[in-house]
């Protein structure tokens, strides 16, 4: 019997409307990802990767289609199920770190889970510490996101992603404000939580990191294509300009 999916998109499509124009940020997306699986999102600019992120992340709603997350149908939760679910249930990773500055590192790691009525104030401590612990950050604990390197501020930020204990982790461009050799520690920190069995989904424009996922599916037009498909479609675009 094949495992279900960890997540599940079925006819995808994304309409943005603006006075009297349509803009198709994604259309007719099929996508499925296994439990434990290291998915990378690739294309252009303007192809739809971060619409399809955030629609993964349900902090936006399809116009058309399906999103299973666990067998479970979110796609028309309110507001108020899509943020539960999204506390419970899936961590972000963002390029810009998203860190609070007025907040320690243990208080950012802490933040997230403060909104999970079953987790009292030990749980939380005990949780956002292990988070640390996991990501080699626990010796500063007491320090703020200004006194950390870029490359120590969002291993700080994986960990706040980690510490709930999620379904599925989301990287938007994690290594994109890092130098190569914070960039490829970023990487190699998130392989590891891979071989541990989280499941991962992020979206990257550097093919070398890329590379670090079990598969890679490409973007143009806000359709999911194959690499060849994507070179050829970029090609002519280029050749049009």
């Amino acid at each position: 019997m094949q495992e279900q999916a960890m997540i599940s998109l079925e006819s995808v499509t994304k309409v943005f409307y603006t006075d009297d124009l349509e803009t198709h940020a994604l259309d007719g997306v099929h996508l499925d990802v296994g439990k434990g699986e290291f998915l990378s999102i690739s294309g252009p600019s303007g192809c739809g990767k971060s619409t399809l992120l955030a629609l993964l992340g349900l902090l936006d709603t399809p116009t058309e289609g399906r999103y299973l997350l666990g067998g479970q149908d979110v796609t028309a939760l309110t507001l108020a199920a899509r943020a539960r679910v999204r506390n419970e249930r899936i961590g972000f990773i963002f390029q810009a770190f998203n860190l609070i500055g007025d907040l320690t590192v243990l208080q950012n790691v802490e933040l997230p889970l403060t909104y999970r009525g079953n987790m009292d104030t030990a749980e939380r401590h005990k949780a956002a510490l292990a988070a640390l612990e996991r990501v080699g950050m626990s010796h500063r604990v007491n320090h703020h996101p200004a006194q950390l390197s870029g490359g120590q501020q969002q291993r700080v930020a994986v960990a706040r992603a980690l510490a709930g204990r999620p379904s599925i982790l989301l990287a938007d461009e994690p290594t994109g404000n890092l130098d190569s050799r914070n960039g490829e520690a970023v990487m190699n920190l998130l392989r590891e939580l891979h071989r541990e069995g989280s499941t991962i989904c992020m979206v990257t424009h550097d093919p070398r990191y890329a590379d670090y996922a079990d598969r890679k599916i490409q973007l143009f037009d806000g359709r999911v294509v194959d690499e060849n498909t994507l070179i050829d479609l970029s090609s002519r675009r280029a050749a049009k300009v």
